[in-house]
């Protein structure tokens, strides 16, 4: 039968706890921080069983924070990439500049040799499955973009692949050491195909964004001369909720009134150095792109330029190759 070797600090004393679940986190997963619990003590219980290039570990803890720090020392085991299943509780992980919240079922993916950050905050129960990273990276390019990210145990292949591993959990203990180890490979594949549909998930959602981006500021730049032009305006424009508008903008490091203000003042740049608008007044050039307040426009414009509107024309004046 396959045998998994089972470690609790239940066996220590509670001033030990600590040190000695750092110290087999440690040694088993990667090096980290541990936070315990503010009320009542620390308690983990994990039971890992080898599973021929992968392993399997069922865990159950109260309240914990852990924490990989950058520059910390790696052993050779943990080059691995660790998929997630939650059992029960609640869990929250942070890699890469991403956040993933998990309820009982979901899965989630994370690099065990880059700094991440876990957070449960009460008791909980997980299993982990270890792939090394040579064996994930050869079955899916372009892993390292599939960390921290929440996978549904209740639909599509996220479904399947949770099911499976939970199954093989329950019956661990049962199956004998040949079936067990057989079992492996199949985990592998049900991950992979798991990613991979995640992966095309994302894919087509960014190209979704892409397009609904295009399609939000082909409408701004034919409104621009109206001064009315505002986020809700845009919002009913597009048929967009504002939320949903000011998300898809994030992408772009600027708010989305923010790119207005840059656009309407980039246009205001060019008619300064037009020949054709050179009998047009500062203030005229300003009010066809939409602003209504001469003092304001005149402000922000130095701002964007380094230079007051009729200091940027006078010099565009004085330049050759006036257009």
């Amino acid at each position: 039968m396959a045998s998994g070797v089972k470690l609790s600090t239940e066996d220590l004393p509670i001033r030990q706890r600590r040190d000695w679940l750092r110290e087999v986190i440690g040694r088993e997963y990667a090096n980290v921080e541990i936070m315990p619990p503010a009320a009542g003590p620390l308690f983990n219980e994990m039971t890992i069983y080898p599973w021929s290039e992968l392993r399997l570990s069922s865990i159950r803890s109260n309240a914990i924070g852990i924490e990989r720090l950058p520059n910390e020392p790696m052993q050779n085991g943990h080059d691995a990439y660790f998929a997630v299943v939650l059992l029960s509780g609640e869990y929250k992980l942070e890699q890469d500049g991403r956040e993933v919240f998990l309820q009982p079922g979901d899965m989630t993916l994370y690099d065990a040799t880059r700094p991440h950050r876990i957070f449960c905050p009460a008791s909980f129960s997980k299993l982990i499955v270890s792939i090394p990273r040579p064996l994930l990276k050869e079955r899916l390019a372009g892993v390292e973009r599939c960390t921290a990210q929440r996978i549904p145990g209740n639909a599509g292949m996220g479904a399947v692949t949770a099911d499976f591993i939970r199954s093989t959990a329950r019956r661990a203990g049962e199956l004998p050491s040949s079936e067990f180890a057989a079992l492996s490979e199949h985990c592998a594949d049900f991950l992979t195909l798991t990613l991979a549909s995640m992966r095309q998930e994302a894919a087509a959602s960014s190209r979704n964004r892409e397009m609904t981006l295009s399609r939000i500021k082909q409408f701004v730049e034919r409104n621009l001369r109206d001064p009315d032009l505002d986020a809700a305006a845009i919002s009913s424009g597009v048929g967009l909720s504002s939320r949903y508008v000011n998300d898809i903008f994030k992408d772009e490091g600027a708010t989305l009134m923010r790119y207005v203000w840059m656009r309407r003042l980039e246009n205001c740049r060019k008619d300064l150095l037009s020949s054709a608008r050179a009998g047009h007044s500062i203030s005229d050039i300003a009010f066809t792109w939409g602003f209504n307040d001469l003092a304001h426009f005149s402000r922000s414009f130095k701002e964007r330029f380094g230079v007051s509107p009729r200091d940027y024309r006078r010099g565009a004046a004085a330049a050759p190759g006036r257009l």
